[in-house]
């Protein structure tokens, strides 16, 4: 899994806060508002390895402290880093591998450098002003080969490659990933005729191509990256499984490839989607005892499921391949039973086997040969559920119940002296307001309390009203002036009961029908 951090704003706090007269003693802040919450360290140099690294017994002149800002940003997120990953190891058990840069493609390409569990720091100088002279960036890159360089796929790399060398590039013979015989380095692309930005655009213009790609790639192949770090999703938008394979062309190996990366599909997603239930979220301990059996709940169920070939092109009359990069997809809703928690892995991978990847793997390739060199397995349109956020699907409906005590506990029924119920809620009134208002006008509610003869307030229900002098509640004697004139009421002649004007007709009816 690869993640990118974005640590400028902490970085440049530290870098602020730096002592330049004691820097072997220098001290990490972790958290603005606390500053007894980080690390020691040395400013002085770089955590981990560094490009260009150190050659003999001199260190590049980097390697002195100076003030320039750059360096000391980048010595600052190489310790940070360092922390980081000491701290996913020992808390989570996870090894990680860091590059430390200043955007994305160099960040990426740089951390690769020194695999597995370790960290590399591309160092300054980033820029030269010297029209013969080469930059650490510029260095860096020109060894790389083009397909290597993130956002420059296999179809644009080899139609740089076909530009550079005038024809197309000889393809390996037996390679999985269509490696060339023939290297074709960022270096050959930067320095070779026609590859500026509107050359490179005219190059890759055509039906289907992004506008600007010609800038894209200029951009990358001289280290250039402005794309922003994304803030990290609650889950990831889709999970797939793929292998590569020299060949692959019987039923039999095909089912067990199927069977093999179906197994790692719904491992991983076990690992990405399931969280631990929360079963304190209520106050009433029989209810947490009930939920407790709930120990894991989906955070998102995945409604497609998509298997993914690549087949190899059949041999040509000379005994030779066309190289094709070209995948077939198929598609199906993704059955609910992968979702069993009790059932084990392998038993479910083999039931998504014979149900589902099989008869998709039949629509793909009806023939009865084929020679795959890629299968992939993936699940995605990921509904999110059990929550309240815009992207949720659905409610946690478990949780509502745990929850249920703490939320209608400020609504309980209580009886009255002259025996009627009346819902009491504990809402608070604002008796600074500048009208003198409770709050309740809207509920005909005069008064929120009475005041004794000291100016103690005597706070009644919300919706009680305050007792007058002579015994009757206040109010009373005018309420029905505020009705209209329909709904104001009347006493029947026969019985004497009192009824809206709209529905004495129909009671004087139901008189005159007698038994």
């Amino acid at each position: 899994m690869r993640v990118w951090m974005d640590v400028t704003d902490m970085v440049d706090y530290n870098a602020e806060i730096l002592n330049p007269n004691a820097l072997q003693q220098s001290f990490f802040q972790l958290a603005r508002e606390d500053p007894t919450s980080g690390f020691p360290f040395d400013a002085s140099e770089y955590a981990g390895h560094v490009y260009p690294p150190p050659s003999g017994l001199h260190a590049p002149q980097d390697f002195n402290f100076t003030t320039d800002t750059l360096s000391t940003r980048l010595r600052l997120g190489s310790h940070l880093a360092m922390h980081i990953r000491h701290a996913l190891e020992q808390d989570k058990g996870y090894t990680s591998t860091v590059g430390i840069s200043t955007n994305k493609v160099l960040s990426k390409l740089v951390g690769n450098m020194n695999k597995p569990k370790g960290q590399t720091t591309l160092i300054p100088p980033y820029e030269t002003h010297d029209p013969l002279g080469d930059s650490t960036v510029t260095r860096f890159l020109d060894g790389h080969d083009i397909g290597k360089i993130p956002g420059i796929g296999s179809k644009l790399s080899q139609k740089l490659r076909a530009h550079v060398l005038q024809r197309p590039a000889i393809v390996a013979e037996g390679l999985v990933y269509g490696a060339t015989k023939e290297a074709v380095t960022v270096r050959d692309v930067r320095t070779s005729p026609g590859t500026d930005p509107d050359s490179l655009e005219r190059l890759f213009a055509g039906p289907g191509s992004v506008r600007g790609i010609g800038r894209k790639i200029w951009e990358l192949v001289h280290g250039i990256d402005d794309a922003e770090v994304g803030l990290a999703r609650p889950v990831p938008s889709q999970i797939s499984i793929e292998d590569s394979y020299l060949r692959l062309d019987s039923v039999a190996e095909v089912v067990r490839e199927l069977a093999r990366l179906s197994s790692r599909l719904i491992e991983r997603m076990r690992i990405d989607l399931l969280a631990d239930e929360d079963s304190s979220s209520s106050d009433d301990p029989a209810q947490n005892e009930q939920y407790q059996g709930l120990k894991k709940k989906w955070l998102a169920h995945p409604r497609t499921l998509r298997l993914t070939t690549r087949p190899r092109a059949p041999l040509n009359a000379d005994g030779t391949r066309v190289r094709s990069f070209k995948r077939i997809s198929a598609s199906c809703p993704l059955p609910s039973f992968v979702f069993s928690q009790p059932d084990s892995v392998d038993a479910l991978a083999e039931r998504l086997v014979t149900e589902a990847l099989v008869p998709m793997f039949r629509r793909l390739h009806p023939g009865k040969t084929w020679d795959l060199s890629l299968v992939n397995v993936g699940v995605t349109n990921m509904a999110e559920t059990a929550g309240e956020g815009r992207s949720k699907v659905g409610r946690d409906i478990g949780g509502m119940f745990a929850r249920q005590e703490s939320v209608l506990s400020a609504f309980r029924v209580v009886d009255m002296e002259d025996g009627c119920a009346m819902a009491e809620a504990d809402l608070e009134e604002d008796r600074d307001d500048d009208d003198g208002g409770g709050g309740l006008e809207d509920l005909g509610s005069s008064h929120m309390g009475g005041s004794d003869s000291d100016g103690d307030s005597t706070p009644l229900g919300p919706f009680a009203e305050a007792e007058a002098d002579d015994g009757e509640w206040e109010g009373d004697q005018d309420r029905d002036l505020d009705l209209p004139a329909e709904a104001a009421g009347q006493a029947c002649s026969s019985c004497g009961v009192t009824l809206p004007s709209f529905a004495m007709s129909a009671h004087r009816r139901y008189h005159e029908m007698g038994d």
